[in-house]
């Protein structure tokens, strides 16, 4: 239990020290799209400090199999570089007696990831959109002003004669909707009404009794549309594009949810796919953490150098591999080339295979040239 405890005590600050600089990096990665919300669209620090806590389950599911792995891999580094590892080999205590505290460890990390992949992260993703149709509403409302034309939405430019903000009800209303990349369309109507649809995440200005004059944009041609009633639907990629389309909407539904929806959803279709691969993702990216906490043992009692530096960099490498097997094997599942129910499991039968041979080689001291570094 001495050497149990020992070994626990090697992984876990480095583990919670390398999780807070991902998160931070993670974090900061978005900081150019945050500033821009809160300079340009008047977005409060409190919905920013929402965003970011519901981005987070998201950033732990990503994190954890990384972390899990590079805390394992320096501890063990560490033992290595002392010559510890040896000193317990010599005490008749293998490599494989050394497991123990590392699964026990993995498989708690995997269970905390688990409930974060099942529960947190459906929450969070549902959460995240919530919040952004809700800035999206209140610049509706706050951005328009009479007689005076504002832009409450990216390459939308409205001027109304008179504003209601308790119906919603514009007046002799004149847009310039510039979002599709070959058309301007300019819409002149009598009247025009905001309704919310805050299921579909969707603002729509129902228009009634106007013109449309569309015209391309290099002036090919331009045509006049008259009508009685149109509506001009305005989505989240509209308001905050790059924070919007982050994730997709299986990534928003519970595991009770997705189960309903592949059963209505006809199987083979695209989304039927992608459905499928959601929920098997949220058992199999948790087990990774299980399986990247124990190959971390035998590289790092196989690396020959002292730093945490090149146990670091090891890890990144390794966790790189099996990012890049996950992603792509997203991409052929939800395409349909292979079945969900097979391709979800691949990278953690890469994981798997990987452990048995690494184990095997570095309990039988037959070390990998290219873990080699250094005296």
């Amino acid at each position: 239990m001495t050497l149990y405890r020992y070994i626990i005590n090697e992984i876990w600050p480095t583990f919670l020290a390398s999780l807070l600089v991902f998160i931070f990096i993670m974090v900061a990665a978005r900081m150019l799209s945050i500033t821009e919300l809160i300079v340009t669209h008047g977005v409060r620090i409190t919905q920013v400090l929402g965003m970011v806590l519901y981005l987070l389950p998201d950033i732990l599911t990503f994190a954890l199999p990384a972390v899990t792995l590079m805390s394992v891999v320096v501890a063990f580094l560490r033992l290595s570089a002392d010559s510890e590892i040896i000193a317990l080999k010599s005490s008749g205590i293998s490599l494989y007696q050394m497991l123990p505290p590392v699964v026990a460890f993995s498989l708690l990390i995997f269970l905390i990831g688990l409930t974060i992949s099942v529960f947190a992260a459906p929450w969070g993703n549902r959460a995240f959109k919530d919040l952004i149709f809700k800035i999206a509403e209140s610049r509706a409302d706050l951005s328009i002003k009479e007689r005076v034309f504002c832009e409450p939405f990216d390459n939308l430019v409205l001027y109304v004669n008179n504003f209601s903000r308790e119906e919603r009800v514009l007046k002799d209303v004149f847009v310039v909707d510039r979002r599709d990349k070959d058309i301007t369309n300019t819409i002149v109507a009598d009247e025009g009404r905001i309704i919310m649809r805050p299921d579909e995440r969707i603002i729509t200005i129902y228009f009634a009794k106007g013109t449309i004059f569309a015209v391309e944009k290099n002036m090919g041609s331009a045509r006049t549309i008259n009508f009685n009633s149109y509506s001009l639907n305005i989505g989240l990629k509209d308001v905050m594009a790059d924070l919007a389309s982050r994730r997709k909407a299986p990534h928003e539904l519970s595991v009770e949810n997705l189960i309903q929806e592949i059963r209505t959803t006809p199987e083979g279709e695209n989304r039927y796919n992608s459905l499928m691969r959601e929920l098997l993702e949220k058992g199999s990216i948790p087990l990774a953490v299980l399986f990247m906490g124990i190959i971390g043992v035998p590289i790092g009692a196989q690396i020959r150098a002292r730093g945490r530096s090149v146990g670091v960099g090891i890890s990144l490498a390794v966790f790189s591999i099996y990012y890049l097997c996950l992603m792509m094997i997203r991409s052929i599942c939800s395409g349909g080339a292979l079945s969900p129910a097979i391709g979800v499991w691949i990278p953690d039968v890469f994981l798997i295979v990987s452990i048995l041979y690494l184990l095997r080689r570095a309990a039988d001291e037959r070390s990998f040239n290219f873990f080699a570094s250094g005296p």
